[in-house]
This record gives C-alpha cells, sequence and structure tokens, in this order.
C-alpha cells in the first residue's frame, strides 16, 4: 500500500481514508467502531496502522516482530540489503519510527561499526539522509 501511496502522492493525512475505503466485512465494521471510539478529527496513518496491527497480530507475533526490528543489526549484509530489511520491520514497529529522527538513529544503532562511526560524526537528522550517506561510506 505505501508504494502506491508513494506513486501517486498520497498525503499522510489521506492514508488512512485511502486505506479504510478498501476495507470489506468484518474489517470495515472493525474500523468504524474503532474509528467511532477515536474521535472527531483525522486518524493518523501512524495511529491506523497501529489500531490494524494490533487488531490483526496477535501480541505474542508483534512483540516477537518488535524484538526482531530492535535487534536488527547490519552484520554481513550490505547496507541496502539491511535497510530493505530494516524497512519491511519497521512497518511492524511504528511506535519506534514515528518520526524521522527516531527512524534515522535506529537505523544508525544497527549499521556495522565501521560504517555506524563515519555516519553519526555528521549528526544527520532524515532516515533518507542516513541511508544516503552509509551507502556511500560503505563503497568507499
Amino acid at each position: 500500500m505505501e508504494k502506491a501511496f508513494t506513486l501517486i502522492q498520497v498525503s499522510d493525512d489521506s492514508k488512512t481514508d485511502y486505506s479504510s475505503y478498501f476495507l470489506k466485512g468484518e474489517a470495515n465494521y472493525w474500523w468504524e467502531f474503532t474509528r467511532a471510539l477515536e474521535g472527531e478529527g483525522l486518524v493518523s496513518w501512524t495511529r491506523f496502522t497501529e489500531l490494524i496491527l494490533k487488531k490483526y497480530l496477535s501480541d505474542c507475533l508483534q512483540n516477537q516482530l518488535e524484538v526482531k526490528f530492535l535487534e536488527l543489526k547490519q552484520g554481513e549484509k550490505s547496507v541496502s540489503k539491511y535497510e530493505a530489511k530494516f524497512t519491511k520491520l519497521a512497518r511492524l514497529a511504528p511506535g519506534y519510527v514515528s518520526t524521522e529522527i527516531q527512524k534515522a538513529r535506529r537505523f544508525q544503532q544497527g549499521l556495522k561499526p565501521e560504517v555506524r562511526s563515519r555516519v553519526v560524526e555528521l549528526e544527520l537528522k532524515t532516515y533518507p539522509s542516513v541511508v544516503k550517506t552509509s551507502l556511500v561510506t560503505e563503497s568507499d
């Protein structure tokens, strides 16, 4: 879904509305009820993903995925493979990467020490800049 949103340039404010439109059957009933409990106003995309993951992933599985995300390290993987795994797991642990700075720091923490030390000293604040710098550093 995120891929489609990027392609058609959907704003964060509209992602929840677009996604909830496609819910069917029990999922739609659940969302109508949950939406009413959330109160007036916009339900953010981050909040929507938290709610839907809580509903459709067991607590045990959610905890396992969060631990897997928190323990993720680059190891012998290339930066690009580490970034792909990071992105995949980060979607399932949105509370740990809800801001650009959190996401950038969390990504940096898992880098190999020789890459991390060069990236951290630049004090980068956005995830894309950390990834790009990590890729450049790795290729040097």
